[in-house]
């Protein structure tokens, strides 16, 4: 197992390499350029679009909804845990090229929502389906289905095998575990394994609220998202707020932190200097801030095509300010408050870097300082379990053809996993859930270079309409 576990390692740091990052980074450029900067120029519009439903639009659920169901996704551990890692890792600089990575990867976002809607197609039974593979069958052409064959395939893997069940619910109830009984002080007996009574408690209790909600569809996720998962952001950006403003004599001096870090002004781990500090710092932050954002991965545009929407381009701008907020905003807090506390520069690890960041910059008692992140993981990777089972529901039906009793057998497939989740080795899991995770991205890249020209001929054709008729436009308004 130890060495299946060093392959593991190996092939994941190859997936998660250079090249791929680059190749990200490169496709948001492309794509930033080819629509004129919209995402600096129509941010505010976008953020109009995003609170106002669209009459008379065609979908399953509200574009705030499928806003809402991508968000459910990507807001989870990255943006706690995530951003922890890349600045212990990076230096504080590593949360700059996290920004300019999102700034980029809204272009990109914004492409994924408009190739959803343009090219998604119903199904006999009605609903909306949409995402890489039907923008790379019907966009690219019918040869290149095998590419879209190879996405949906890595998509139900990434999502079935982990980074939507497993890893998820190793994530709460070790959060549980922390809180309530960090010495395990009341165990039983799993499988001839000793574990912590909040373990199962917790276990058996997401499991549950986890199919009362899945065997739902996509309808009863939305709506849970759509009161969960602004209510848990709120919630956190409230806390990263309390926590700057105690401290806000300490923010100039984290910003010049940042930047002397992201410019190689200053050593980072290991006494790394110079050319080698830019390097390291961009790695970590650009590679966290798309794990984080999931901006070229190809999973929002799944969520994005149920939207209720006639316009390509309006849910283009929607789907864009999901990574405006999970980085820019979200991730943004997370990097202060942690610079600010100085807890990367320790020997602490992953969570433990932001718990304590919490713990020292909170006004109240560490106990209510944990308590409170303790929540928001448990209830951001609870979104992340609901977020991934619709998009590798999504990608099977794809593969396989959709049918009632196929999609309710894996479902129950899903919760099982989700059950046994709290039992298993996390790491590993983990670590194939990241590779599939990154090999998704392959196809959807290729597919938005492919077709940015038509995101390019959308974008344009839209605006002009709605310049000669600002009143009632084409934006549904």
């Amino acid at each position: 197992m130890e060495k299946l576990g060093e392959i593991i390692k190996k092939i994941d740091s190859i997936v998660w390499g250079v090249p791929l990052i680059v190749l990200i980074m490169a496709c948001g450029i492309t794509l930033t350029i080819k629509t004129g900067f919209l995402q600096f120029r129509k941010l505010g519009l976008a953020l109009k679009y995003m609170l106002k439903e669209e009459s008379g639009g065609k979908g399953e659920v509200s574009s705030f909804a499928a806003l809402c169901t991508a968000l459910s996704a990507t807001v989870g551990t990255g943006n706690i845990v995530g951003v922890a890692t890349a600045v212990a890792s990076g230096g504080a600089g590593a949360l700059f090229w996290m920004e300019i990575a999102a700034l980029f990867g809204m272009a990109t976002k914004y492409a994924e929502g408009v190739l959803a809607i343009k090219y998604r197609i119903t199904d006999k039974q009605g609903s909306m389906l949409g995402g890489p593979f039907y923008y790379i069958e019907n966009g690219m052409g019918k040869k290149w289905k095998w590419l879209a064959k190879l996405f949906a395939f890595f998509g139900v893997g990434a999502g079935l095998l982990g980074i939507g069940t497993i890893t998820q619910i190793n994530g709460i109830t070790n959060a549980v575990k922390g809180f309530f009984d960090p010495d395990s002080q009341n165990t039983v007996s799993v499988l001839g394994r000793e574990y912590s009574v909040c373990v199962v408690i917790a276990g058996i209790t997401i499991t549950v609220l986890a199919a009362l909600v899945i065997i739902g569809g996509i309808k009863r996720i939305s709506r849970i998202s759509e009161i969960v998962v602004p209510g848990m952001i709120v919630l956190y950006i409230v806390t990263c707020l309390v926590i700057l403003i105690t401290n806000i004599t300490s923010i100039p001096a984290a910003f010049a932190e940042i930047f002397d870090s992201a410019f190689g002004l200053r050593p980072i781990a290991g006494g790394i200097a110079g050319i080698s500090v830019v390097i390291v710092s961009a790695r970590a932050g650009i590679a966290r801030g798309i794990f984080s954002n999931e901006a070229g991965l190809g999973s929002a545009p799944i969520a994005a095509s149920a939207a209720k929407t006639n316009e390509p381009v309006r849910q283009g701008l929607v789907s864009m300010t999901g990574t405006f907020i999970d980085t820019i905003i979200v991730c943004t807090m997370t990097g202060l408050v942690i610079i600010i506390s100085g807890s990367h520069t320790g020997d602490l690890e992953g969570v433990h870097i932001t718990a304590d960041a919490f713990a020292k910059g909170m006004p109240f008692p560490d106990e209510i300082a944990r308590f409170i992140l303790m929540t928001c993981l448990a209830v951001f990777a609870f979104t992340t379990i609901l977020g991934w089972n619709y998009y590798s529901e999504r990608c099977l039906s794809y593969l396989i053809g959709s049918g009632k009793i196929r999609t309710i057998v894996f479902r129950w497939v899903y919760i099982a996993a989700i059950f046994v989740g709290p039992y298993m080795t996390a790491e590993a899991v983990w670590g194939i859930a990241d590779i599939l995770n990154g090999l998704m991205a392959l196809p959807n890249i290729t597919a938005l270079v492919f077709l940015s020209d038509d995101v390019r001929a959308e974008t344009k054709s839209y605006f002009a309409k709605l310049t000669k008729s600002p009143v009632k436009g084409t934006s549904g308004d």
